[in-house]
């Protein structure tokens, strides 16, 4: 889901336009190999289902942010409802081992979310509009984290009912909105309309926070003949080569032309509220080498005080705070992941007074570090 509109940025369906006075795209220039030895990560896969032991940050959670329908409220965005929280919502559902709340929740996305003629979900919901879906364009970060909570909750729940749904979405996903047999391996597009080629300035339009890692390994289990592996590592060769300028940061949206990775044109050459999800997803799922998470670990360092911020992609320097603590919960759990720094006290707990996306973030850091580096949490 697209999620900051700013400067002259305006919605076209799910796909930005912006003033031609955007960034140009750009050739990208990889940093130098690290001479540290290379991290060594768990990259198996997990069962999420009761991995979040944390029950009264659930409660806090669900009482802020989830209504008694199942729907996951945005309250910095309209109090609008997209599939990406559905799928958050979900999968803290699983991982709570809150059945009732999935139920809900789940039943919300069918009635509401999928008026599609496929198995993927309507990216947005305007609870103040009629219809409340007035572009019925998928986010494919969405489609996958509904499907993949989905299959938790089959194997946690033992549902036959949830695995049939997620392969639907899943086998959607790979037939609708991936690119394959390019030179960079199999390209995910962010929305099934709007990022193609031929949509865009002859190169598709990516956004690297769209790959799920930690959800990859997992619908294995339901749609076991799409190669998810493969998108895991087409993910990390381009989060690899998405590095632009001193700062050597991936900005949020990049093109894709042959073997070329630049900034897409016409949209915000930025660091910010997509992509600080790249680190999380890879921590989450243990996978990327020291190269991969050297952009971030030299932003924040141990960022474990003071505010994270929107950074200009090419010169690093900042352009918005995020004043949210929240936010800098992704950036201990990269520390945690890289040099097994512990995660403090304040990242654990829920912040009452946060909005929706750094809330969510928080939790999913919390479920990340309890799942993968417990030695980040003891003491």
């Amino acid at each position: 889901m697209i999620r900051i509109i700013t400067g002259t940025c305006v919605f076209l369906g799910l796909a930005l336009a912006c003033a031609a006075q955007a960034a140009p795209a750009a050739t990208a220039t990889p940093p130098a190999a690290a001479s540290l030895p290379p991290l060594d990560l768990d990259s198996s896969a997990i069962p999420l289902g009761g991995k979040l032991r944390s029950p009264e940050f659930w409660a806090a959670y669900k009482a802020r942010f989830v209504t008694d329908q199942g729907r996951i409220v945005d309250t910095a965005n309209g109090l609008i409802s997209h599939s990406e929280g559905q799928g958050y919502g979900m999968l803290l559902a699983v991982a709570a081992n809150d059945r009732p709340a999935f139920e809900r929740i789940w039943a919300w996305t069918r009635a509401n979310l999928l008026v599609r003629n496929d198995e993927l979900s309507a990216w947005r919901y305007d609870p103040d509009k009629r219809p409340g879906v007035s572009d019925t364009n998928n986010a494919t970060d969405g489609d996958i984290l509904i499907a993949w909570a989905l299959t938790e909750a089959a194997e946690f729940w033992a549902d036959g009912a949830y695995r049939v749904a997620s392969r639907r979405i899943a086998v959607e996903v790979a037939r609708k909105a991936v690119i394959y047999k390019t030179e960079h391996g199999s390209l995910l597009l962010p929305g099934v309309a709007g990022f193609s080629a031929k949509e865009q300035h002859g190169a598709p339009v990516l956004n690297l926070s769209y790959y799920i890692y930690p959800a990859f390994a997992r619908l294995q289990i339901v749609a076991p003949e799409i190669d998810w592996s493969g998108l895991t590592d087409s993910g990390l060769d381009l989060q690899r080569a998405a590095h632009f300028g001193p700062a050597a940061l991936p900005p949020e949206w990049i093109e894709v032309k042959g073997k070329s990775v630049g900034v897409a044109q016409g949209y915000p050459a930025t660091f910010g509220y997509n992509a600080l999800r790249i680190p999380l997803y890879m921590a989450w799922a243990g996978v990327g080498d020291r190269e991969h998470y050297a952009p971030f670990t030299r932003l924040w360092g141990d960022r474990l005080q003071g505010s994270m911020a929107v950074h200009d992609a090419a010169s690093g320097a900042p352009v918005e705070v995020m004043g949210e603590g929240g936010y800098r919960s992704v950036a201990a759990l990269t520390a945690c992941a890289v040099s097994g720094t512990k995660m403090p006290p304040e990242t654990r707990i829920v912040d009452l007074g946060e909005n929706y996306y750094p809330a969510t973030l928080r939790a999913l850091s919390l479920i990340a570090v309890q799942m993968r580096y417990p030695s980040c949490v003891q003491g």
